[in-house]
């Protein structure tokens, strides 16, 4: 009989050491650059603190992934807006985790 597990666990994700930077240029770039890049500035300054007092990189890997995630939707979230298509029945996804937790 062997010790090891019978399956593979799952890596967490880990974006590369420049993915803030890079995710910042981008953020920047955008025409959502007005309200978006302050926004990701607060809040990878309030993860940074956290991540300072817990040493704990799991805060800084979510702020990245949820605005790469912002980034690679609004194309599509553009085009939705765009149809015109009645949205007021949505859920926020984002106030759905928060209760998770």
């Amino acid at each position: 009989m062997s010790a090891q597990p019978d399956h593979a666990p799952l890596t967490p994700y880990a974006p590369a050491p420049g993915a803030p930077a890079e995710l910042l240029a981008q953020l920047r770039a955008d025409k959502r650059a007005e309200t978006w890049v302050p926004a990701f500035e607060r809040e990878w300054s309030a993860v940074l603190e956290e991540s300072r007092r817990t040493f704990s990189l799991a805060g800084l890997y979510e702020v990245v992934q949820d605005w790469q995630g912002r980034i690679a939707h609004a194309p599509a979230v553009d085009a939705f807006v765009a149809s015109g298509y009645d949205d007021s029945d949505a859920v926020d996804l984002a106030e759905l985790r928060r209760r998770r937790r």
